[in-house]
C-alpha cells in the first residue's frame, strides 16, 4: 500500500455536540474508537470499535474500497482494532458478518467460531 496507513483515532465523550447533544454523547462515549487506512490522502479503509464501556468491543461497519481490497488492509485494520481493544482492557471483540466472509474473519483474522443469538425479521 504505497504511501499508506493505518491509524487508530480515539474518540472523546462530548466530541461532535450540536443538535442531538446529550445523545450524541452517550453514543461517542461507548465508541472505543476507529481505525482507518489511507493511500495518501484517500481514505481506503475503516472499521468502527463499539464497546459497552466495560470488556465487550464490536467491529462495526468494517470497509475497503473496491480497489484496495485482497491487498490485506482489512487484516491490518481488523488486527488493530483487535491490539486497540486489548489495550483498553476488553476481553471480547465481536464481529457478525455475512456467510462469504467467514474464512476473512476466521481464517485471515484470527477470529473463532462461537455460539450466539439472534433475533431477525
Amino acid at each position: 500500500m504505497a504511501g499508506g496507513s493505518t491509524s487508530r483515532r480515539p474518540v472523546r465523550a462530548g466530541r461532535d455536540r450540536g443538535r442531538r447533544g446529550r445523545r450524541t454523547t452517550q453514543v461517542s462515549g461507548h465508541r472505543l474508537g476507529w481505525v482507518t487506512a489511507r493511500d495518501d490522502d484517500a481514505l481506503i479503509g475503516f472499521v468502527n470499535v463499539a464497546w459497552e464501556g466495560v470488556i465487550h468491543a464490536f467491529v462495526l461497519d468494517p470497509l475497503v474500497t473496491a480497489t484496495a481490497r485482497r491487498q490485506g488492509v482489512g487484516r491490518r485494520l481488523v488486527a488493530t482494532a483487535v491490539d486497540g481493544a486489548r489495550a483498553a482492557g476488553c476481553a471480547w471483540l465481536h464481529v457478525d458478518f455475512d456467510d462469504h466472509l467467514e474464512q476473512f474473519y476466521f481464517d485471515g483474522c484470527g477470529f473463532r467460531p462461537t455460539r450466539a443469538g439472534l433475533i431477525a425479521r
